[in-house]
């Protein structure tokens, strides 16, 4: 018998996926173990929590997501450097590739 880890498992009960679904959000998750499918949306959200979020309290869920949505389309795809980009923006990046 697999084994979740005791971290993966609070999403994965009930609970959490019956607010999920209250809240209108489609869950996605790979099996038990495989974890690299998310490891570009973990170190995504890690950036973002580290570089935006992190420091601020929002009076609206209308002011978090603008917020949000700054810091991916004016920052994190324009401006930001990428590592595994060679230290380009995304944006640079795909105007490169297309040059």
């Amino acid at each position: 018998m697999l084994r979740r880890p005791v971290e993966f498992t609070q999403y994965t009960s009930a609970h959490f996926q019956q607010l999920l679904r209250e809240q209108g959000f489609t869950c996605s998750m790979s099996r038990a173990g495989e974890v690299w499918d998310n490891s570009a949306m973990e170190s995504f959200f890690s950036s973002m929590k580290t570089e935006r979020t992190a420091r601020k309290v929002y009076r609206s869920r209308e002011q978090a997501r603008a917020d949000v949505f700054d810091y991916i389309e004016r920052f994190y795809n324009r401006t930001r450097r990428h590592s595994t980009l060679g230290y380009v923006s995304p944006v640079q990046f795909e105007q490169a590739q297309k040059a």
